[in-house]
């Protein structure tokens, strides 16, 4: 879901772009940077919080 508001915030940027409108620019992809970091840290923390849930086994593939 936060993904999906980064790609919204990088599009709104990119029309505001097209557009000149400068401010708005600056805010989607401000707005658009700290949500794609955000889903970053939340990814790692899920990978980090599986591997210690499985007692750090890989499987066997």
């Amino acid at each position: 879901m936060f993904l999906f508001w980064a790609y919204m915030f990088l599009i709104l940027a990119i029309v505001a772009a097209i557009f000149g409108f400068g401010a708005i620019v600056a805010v989607g992809i401000g707005i658009a940077r700290v949500l794609f970091w955000v889903f970053v840290i939340l990814f790692l923390i899920s990978l980090i919080a599986n591997w210690g849930a499985r007692g750090g086994r890989r499987p066997n593939y």
